[in-house]
């Protein structure tokens, strides 16, 4: 039996908490907490669509009933096919967290291997994500290899 399941509306605010971890831990993370109750009623939306393009997959905390150790969310996007890619779906890994008192349990890689298995359900022909270096080490020996084009972002 799998430590991982989906992720439920009830999870929510745990999901928030831990991408607070996860951004708290970026370079130049914006350690404000006042964005959860606006984002909230949003992530419980489509945390309750389990047939879309979005899903969360946690580890309860083993430690903490109520709490999470570790989560992973995706997204499957259309982007117009390419060789390498015929269908065009592609899946994006992000908000990959584990709770500091849960690290070094193999949590986030169960996480990360149950959400491909998601996008492969899905036909994403290509994952993607935006790796740290202290994470770079788990992507490497899933077999994700660097791109050679520059990532560029623009905030609306």
């Amino acid at each position: 039996m799998s430590l991982v399941r989906r992720a439920t509306t009830e999870d929510a605010e745990e999901v928030l908490r831990l991408r607070q971890v996860m951004i708290d831990a970026l370079h130049g993370g914006d350690a404000s907490t006042a964005w959860h109750t606006e984002a909230l009623p949003s992530l419980r939306r489509k945390l309750g669509e389990t047939d879309g393009d979005f899903a969360a997959f946690v580890v309860d905390h083993p430690d903490r009933p109520g709490a999470l150790a570790a989560l992973v969310v995706g997204t499957v996007d259309y982007r117009i096919g390419k060789a390498a890619n015929p269908h065009g779906l592609a899946g994006y890994v992000f908000s990959v967290a584990t709770d500091p008192d849960a690290r070094r349990r193999g949590y986030a890689r169960a996480c990360v291997d149950e959400l491909l298995a998601w996008f492969r359900e899905r036909g994403a022909g290509q994952v993607m994500l935006t790796a740290s270096p202290e994470a770079e080490p788990l992507y490497v020996s899933l077999g994700f290899v660097h791109k050679p084009d520059p990532t560029m972002i623009l905030k609306l």
